[in-house]
């Protein structure tokens, strides 16, 4: 007789990548992808509005507005800001707010709170971070190094554009490797947040920051208490923005410290519900509706008019920007996965490919909001540097999303053929089509 428990000699499953969640991670998943899929149109429409308009005989108009300073008084709050700034400062607060509560429900009740589940799409958000930042400092410093404070540009993944595009093109890609971007986006905005504030903060004053600080813990404490103090959390948010901004540190990073502080609440099924689902609900509308859109409008205005574009696409700036985002996201991605799973002997789900991985690695590569915002960080807005990131990682960001579609439009066509012979079969049994059911 044996002290053994039965089966103990059968070998385990191996770990599978990007395997099914559960039907709240589905659920909340599909409700991103809508809100993105116009998000995205609307970032879209305000960039190509943005390039016409600079490069329009009414360019001088477009270059006035952006630089219209509506509120002259606030140069003691160094709050003396022009449209362009307001809308990289302020409106993208908003964008980093939502950023911030998405961690957050990651962290207590997404893939990120399992160390197994979130090792993937971390590793995946380090690598694709990491191989363009070399790529970029290669090309440069074999160059001079004049341009090598733009190292982070090409770092980026925008998450509401890369979700537009897959939502557009990947009606039957598996529900694994959605949530996979949309985590890895997610990881990606926190490490960017991240480089931002402290690679990208000048003029540093400790007071404002700590004063900012300790109004967020307020807000944090009375966020607890949403019925009796909720008149007081937009003025103390908007006080704590102020002083971050104030600070010297960038001030979206308030808004992503201030989405760390509401609480996220687990239930039973496994989904997110409370304050924070509550406030994403409202606010994402506004963000990929509203703030985004605006931000594109007044960064991607660069104009070409009289431009030496011979200069242009021989500058290392733009070649290391350009090879970033295309080249470096894809190696970084897709290596940083295959590495992982050898050496951990993980497998891939068994409806997805490798092939897939990349298609979705190249979407990586689509790195507008932020990647603009720290190309004005790193050069200045205005300037020549500047006006060539923005044309660099306008060009980037195309060339990924169009080999992306490449990739993806393939894959996606032999899904829907697997799904029709599926359904099909179904039918002739008599069997309810569960799996297209739980998709929906």
């Amino acid at each position: 007789m044996t002290d053994r428990a039965p089966h103990a000699d059968r070998p385990r499953p191996p770990r599978r990548f990007f395997s099914r969640t559960s039907w709240p991670e589905a659920r909340f998943l599909a409700d991103v992808l809508r809100t993105e899929t116009v998000g995205g149109g609307l970032l879209l429409l305000g960039a190509v509005i943005a390039l016409l308009w600079a490069n329009s005989p009414w360019a001088s108009s477009y270059a006035a507005l952006g630089a219209w300073v509506p509120w002259s008084g606030g140069a003691a709050l160094h709050l003396d800001l022009d449209l362009a700034a307001w809308a990289a400062d302020g409106l993208l607060a908003i964008f980093f707010f939502v950023v911030g509560l998405e961690l957050k429900r990651e962290f207590v009740a997404g893939d990120l709170r399992d160390p197994r589940r979130a090792a993937l799409p971390v590793v995946a958000a380090v690598g694709g971070m990491a191989a363009p930042a070399l790529i970029y400092l290669g090309i440069n410093l074999a160059a001079g190094g004049e341009g090598l404070r733009g190292w982070a540009i090409p770092t980026a993944t925008d998450i509401a554009f890369a979700l537009a595009v897959l939502a557009v093109i990947g009606s039957h890609l598996p529900q694994g490797l959605r949530a996979f971007l949309l985590t890895l986006a997610v990881v990606d905005d926190l490490l960017a947040i991240t480089i931002i504030a402290i690679f990208y903060t000048a003029d540093f004053s400790p007071l404002p920051l700590l004063a900012s600080l300790a109004l967020i813990g307020l807000f944090g404490l009375l966020v607890q208490r949403r019925r009796t103090w909720w008149w007081a959390l937009i003025p103390l948010a908007a006080t704590a923005w102020v002083l971050m901004h104030a600070s010297g540190v960038h001030a979206t990073v308030a808004g992503v410290l201030l989405g760390f502080t509401v609480p996220v609440v687990r239930g039973r099924a496994g989904d997110a519900h409370g304050l924070a689902a509550h406030l994403e609900h409202r606010w994402r509308p506004v963000s990929a509706g509203f703030a985004v859109p605006i931000f594109a409008f007044f960064a991607a205005g660069v104009s070409l008019r009289g431009a030496d574009l011979g200069a242009v696409v021989t500058d290392p700036i733009v070649i290391g920007v350009v090879a970033g985002l295309v080249l470096g996201k894809a190696v970084g991605i897709f290596g940083s996965t295959f590495l992982l799973a050898r050496f951990t002997r993980a497998q891939l789900d068994e409806d997805i490919t490798w092939t897939d991985l990349l298609g979705v690695a190249l979407l990586a590569g689509i790195g507008f909001t932020v990647s603009l915002l720290i190309g004005e960080l790193a050069f200045g807005p205005g300037s020549t540097a500047d006006a060539n990131v923005k044309a660099a990682v306008l060009t980037g960001s195309v060339i990924s999303a169009l080999l992306a579609t490449v990739v993806l439009v393939r894959r996606n066509a032999a899904y829907r053929r697997i799904a029709a012979a599926e359904q099909v079969d179904a039918d002739r049994d008599g069997v309810p089509d569960v799996y297209q059911r739980g998709q929906g």
